[in-house]
């Protein structure tokens, strides 16, 4: 089991945890991720590793609750335990001294886009970094890449916050106003990485986008995150996450990213139906009894963070 030390919300429905893991803490590299498990029965997802202390022995995860284990395991708190916290998993993220270059971070792609915004920048590269959400509400994490950054712009959707447009916009102004740009690296939604592709492509900027959106079991077994790079069937969770954005197949891979939409939908239904037949099992009496407290709790007294997700 695996404590959660530290849980909050960032945005609605994007929570950041710290959790108690010191093995990973001391091997995760930035652009690695974890395979997380909420309780025994539960499926296993994979989360990109924000953050980490060595020392301490904890990493930092960020999730968005979208489907039904996401949404489960927002709803934990500090005290409360994860199953399983398995990794460092993945290719760790090309570190080297580029000259300048652009980290784009839409939405929660914020969180997987910081580790390596902050390796970049020790490397001694010159880093600008465009982040963009939807609206005001859904920025994240703006003051930890401000400072991970030289430059940072900041765009909505809608103008509440920043400027007013999409983080492609961003990046095409910056190439026209004659800023020589030598590495892009774009984390976010599959259309958002695409257009960034396409404004690098004329310009021969190099280009690497993060595809860890459409990793399913983690270590390649599943074959659900098959993806085509430059021709070639490649697995995004054993030969990435990241690949060659001008490489990479984006039609086909917006194609396999929705193959699930329908199970997931059917299993967040079920879970927002009956959420009570999870919180039973995430805390398990059994976990309370060796913790030494007197009144375990049952599904008919949820914990702290059944009590959140009400």
């Amino acid at each position: 089991m695996f404590r959660i030390l530290d849980a909050h919300f960032l945005a609605p429905d994007v929570k950041q945890f710290r959790i108690e893991a010191p093995r990973v803490a001391r091997k995760r590299q930035a652009g690695q991720f974890v395979i997380l498990r909420v309780h025994e029965r539960g499926e296993r997802i994979p989360i990109t590793i924000a953050d980490s202390d060595a020392a301490r022995g904890d990493v930092t995860i960020v999730v968005q609750g979208i489907g039904k284990t996401t949404r489960l395991l927002n709803t934990l708190d500090v005290g409360d335990a994860i199953e399983d916290v398995v990794g460092p998993l993945g290719r760790p993220s090309e570190i080297a001294r580029f000259g300048t270059v652009c980290v784009i971070a839409g939405g929660v792609g914020a969180a997987i886009a910081y580790p390596t915004a902050v390796a970049l920048k020790r490397a001694g590269n010159r880093v600008i970094t465009v982040l963009g959400c939807r609206t005001r509400e859904l920025v994240i994490l703006e003051p930890e890449l401000r400072a991970a950054s030289d430059l940072l712009h900041v765009t909505t959707d809608d103008g509440s916050h920043g400027e007013p447009g999409l983080v492609s916009d961003k990046l095409s102004a910056l190439v026209e106003a004659g800023e020589r740009i030598d590495y892009v690296l774009a984390v976010g939604p599959v259309p958002m990485m695409r257009a960034v592709a396409e404004v690098t492509r004329p310009h021969a900027i190099r280009t690497v986008v993060s595809l860890n959106s459409v990793m399913v079991d983690g270590t390649g077994m599943c074959g659900g995150c098959r993806v085509s790079v430059g021709g070639r069937t490649l697995f995004a969770c054993v030969d990435g996450p990241e690949f060659d954005a001008h490489a990479v197949d984006f039609a086909n891979l917006a194609s396999r990213n929705a193959m699930y939409r329908e199970a997931e939908a059917r299993a967040l239904r079920g879970f927002l139906d009956c959420p009570g037949r999870d919180f039973a099992i995430v805390h398990d009496c059994r976990l309370l009894a060796k913790a030494g407290a007197a009144h375990p709790r049952t599904p008919d007294t949820p914990g702290n963070g059944a009590k959140q997700g009400a």
